[in-house]
Parts: C-alpha cells; sequence; structure tokens
C-alpha cells in the first residue's frame, strides 16, 4: 500500500527541539511502516539533515520519503520556545501539512492517512479530518492528571498551569476538526487507561492500548550485556532515577523517600540523572535531609549512557506524578531493573505486580513512606528482584520491542483498509 503519515516531531536522536520522546515515536513509526509499504511522513522542515540520513542508513530509501513542511518565519520562533507555544504553532503547522497532503495524494492515491506526532489525544489533525482516505491516530495519550492529593502539595504556579493546561484540552477537544477526524478515525490508539476514559462512549469501540515508546534491537544487545554484570560485582544497593528536575516528576519525594530508607540501610546509594529547574532545589533537599554522601547528581545522559546505568542498578526509582509515556520504565524494564513507580498514567500502564512495585497516588507523606517500605522489600529480598528484573526482560521482548509493535501496528493499517468503503490501492 502507499501510506501518509504526519510526524511533527520525528528524529531518531530525539535532538530536533520538538519534543524527544516524539522525535523518537515518529521516526520509529515511519521506519515500522516502511517495512511494510511505500510511506510518505509530512515532518517539520527542520528534521531534514537527520532524516535523510537516517534514511539511508535504514536500508529503506526506496520505500521511506519525507515531505518537508515549514510556516512563514515569525511562526518558527515558536517552535524553539516553550512546550505551551509550541504546541500552538503545531496546530497551525498541521494546517500546512494538510496542504501538503491534498498535493501529495493527487499524486499518489494514498490508501491510508495515520496522523502520528504530536503524539496527543487532543490536538485536531486538519488532513485526519479532511482526507478522503481511512484515518487512523496515535498512539498519544494527554487526558492523565496529577493527583488531587499530590497536585494540592505542588507550588501555586504549578497548580495554575495544571488547570490552565486541563481548559486548553478541554478547548482543543470541542475544535470542529478535531470532532470530525475523531468520527472519521477508523482506529484511535492510546497509550494508558487514563486517555481510554477521556473517549465518549460511543467512540470507545474504534480504541486500543498501544505504548508510545519501545525498544530497537541494538539497544535491547546493550542492555543485555550491561545487565549481565555478577550480582556481586556491585558495590552496595544502588537505586537510579531519571527525569527531567521539574515539579511534575516529584523528584522531591522521591529523595525523601530515599532518605528515609537509608536510614536503616546505610549502604544504599541513589543516582538521580537528569536536569531542569528544579535541580538546585533538589540538591539542597539533599543537603537539608543529610544524604549528600549517599547521592550524586551526574547531570543529563543520554540515552546510550543511561542505558548501561540502569542495568547496573538494584531499583529504578520513578516518583512522577503525571506521565503519559515514562519512556524510562520501559528502559528500566528492559534492563532487568525492578521498577518503583506511582500508579498513575504510563507507569501504572507499563509496570505490573511480576515486575514492578506501584504506589497509590496518595497524600505526599503516604507516598513517601509507602515507597520507602518498596525500597526495604526490594533490598531485603535479592530473589525477588531477580524475579522482577526477568519478568520485566520477558515483557519488553513480548511486546516492547520496536519490529513487534511495527508488525501489530501494519495489522491494524490493514484492518483499517479491510473495512473501508474505499479499499485499499496498492
Amino acid at each position: 500500500m502507499k501510506i501518509l503519515l504526519c510526524a511533527f516531531a520525528c528524529d531518531p536522536n530525539g535532538a530536533s527541539g520538538l519534543g524527544a520522546g516524539e522525535d523518537v515515536l515518529g521516526w520509529n513509526i515511519a521506519r515500522q511502516t516502511a517495512r511494510f509499504h511505500q510511506t510518505w511522513v509530512l515532518t517539520h522542515a527542520g528534521n531534514r539533515g537527520t532524516l535523510e540520513q537516517a534514511r539511508q542508513d535504514s536500508g529503506l530509501e526506496d520505500r521511506l520519503h519525507f515531505e518537508y513542511v515549514r510556516l512563514p518565519g515569525l511562526f518558527e520562533i515558536m517552535a524553539r520556545n516553550h512546550k505551551g507555544p509550541l504546541q500552538v504553532y503545531s496546530w497551525f503547522w498541521q494546517w500546512a501539512a494538510w496542504r501538503a497532503a491534498r498535493r501529495l495524494q493527487h499524486q499518489h492515491d494514498f490508501a491510508l492517512f495515520h496522523h502520528v506526532t504530536y503524539a496527543n489525544d487532543w490536538l485536531a489533525s486538519p488532513t485526519g479530518a479532511l482526507l478522503p482516505v481511512p484515518y487512523i491516530r496515535g498512539p498519544g495519550g494527554g487526558a492523565h492528571r496529577m493527583p488531587g492529593a499530590l497536585l494540592r502539595s505542588r507550588p501555586f504556579r504549578v497548580r495554575v498551569w495544571e488547570r490552565m493546561r486541563s481548559l486548553g484540552q478541554w478547548i482543543y477537544r470541542h475544535d470542529p476538526i478535531y470532532v470530525r477526524g475523531r468520527r472519521r478515525a477508523r482506529a484511535i490508539l492510546l497509550c494508558h487507561p487514563d486517555a481510554v476514559r477521556a473517549v465518549p462512549p460511543p467512540l470507545r469501540n474504534k480504541v486500543q492500548l498501544f505504548p508510545v515508546n519501545g525498544i530497537a534491537p541494538e539497544e535491547a544487545e546493550q542492555l543485555a550485556e550491561a545487565s549481565a554484570r555478577p550480582e556481586h560485582d556491585r558495590e552496595g544497593f544502588r537505586v537510579i532515577s531519571a527525569g527531567s528536575f521539574i515539579p511534575l516528576k516529584c523528584f522531591d519525594l522521591g529523595l525523601r523517600a530515599f532518605a528515609d530508607f537509608v536510614k536503616s540501610r546505610p549502604d544504599a546509594r541513589l543516582e538521580l540523572v537528569g536536569d531542569g529547574p528544579e535541580r538546585e532545589r533538589l540538591i539542597g533537599l539533599a543537603g537539608d535531609l543529610g544524604i549528600t554522601h549517599q547521592i550524586c547528581f551526574p547531570g543529563w545522559l543520554s540515552r546510550k549512557e543511561l542505558i548501561p546505568r540502569m542495568a547496573q542498578a538494584d531499583v529504578f526509582l520513578f516518583p512522577s506524578a503525571r506521565d503519559g509515556g515514562a519512556a524510562v520504565v520501559v528502559e528500566a524494564m528492559a534492563a532487568g531493573t525492578p521498577v518503583v513507580c506511582l500508579d498513575t498514567g504510563g507507569p501504572g500502564f507499563h509496570v505490573h505486580d511480576d515486575w514492578g512495585i506501584k504506589i497509590a497516588p496518595a497524600s505526599p507523606d503516604r507516598v513517601i513512606l509507602d515507597m520507602s517500605d518498596a525500597l526495604h522489600r526490594l533490598y531485603d529480598d535479592p530473589k525477588l528482584r531477580t524475579r522482577m528484573g526477568t519478568a520485566g526482560k520477558k515483557r519488553v521482548q513480548e511486546v516492547y520491542l520496536w519490529d513487534r509493535l511495527g508488525e501489530r501496528l501494519n495489522g491494524i493499517h490493514e484492518d483499517a483498509c479491510r473495512v473501508s468503503s474505499v479499499g485499499c490501492r496498492k
């Protein structure tokens, strides 16, 4: 088939500046689609240099084609600004992509259109709403909220922003183009149950749960090599945590839980990987808690640098209270490292009791105590850590490898065409 994708963010290195997770998702969906079909991708013009090289390296040059779309100059300033304005920019960009899609449709007569990034469940896709071919949307999310008990503990500006976010999504969800597109969609791919609950009941028969992140074969090999290091070669009990240092990630709760845990387990160490506006506050909090000598802040690390550290840790601690994709959780599972996380959004969807411990998002004091108890449980039971690590690896091999996800996606594409009155055009 000839398939048209829209991937505003699309970069195998996650370095376009349009969203690292979005970039990697856009590239992998494009690459996997091109394994099975002739594929054209509408993407931001700033991705050209990286994508042309990646296309050559992929061995799919004759099956994967990119159409680069750019808005007039003043709009481009928004594309390099804060995430909020960037998503407004993306709304306008989608209309430019629609004009390009109409032209390409006349040239290639596509069998299917698939909107990939931005990977949220509220941004309108004019191409999906208006191009007269079967339409698939996703995978994406966005409907997840920070639990109220935890939101009340966040700074006032964060509480205000969360309410603005909810209002903005409500407005976007009532965009007539968004409503039309959702009704036209043959399949709506969502990345966690919170997003499913936001879909009107009459449309839920279209919904399929599909992750926004996966593991490439070369990453799986790297993880296997790193995690092969014998338990007795490790120094003490190592906990690792990673992400953007922003209030929504609740790393302050993770630090407090570790401080409580380490009172009785002084050989434990915490590595807090990442960067962001909360960095100095978190370093100060570690000092106030008296754990400066048991924690390190290595800064932001690339995936290539982070993956071996995950594999050599005993526990991956992820206290984020609002996270839709949670790619690092899947990476920790692939590394064979048990996960301790909150039972919300993406982490709650990825982690089962067989390979991690999920904490109910109650009051901050309760979350801190429960996370500390989870660390004690894993510290005291090496066999449990081994069982959980093995189960997590198995889950990734069965569900999250990109080639497996590509095969599943191909079935979704073919089903969407099979039921279409338009039919599949070769």
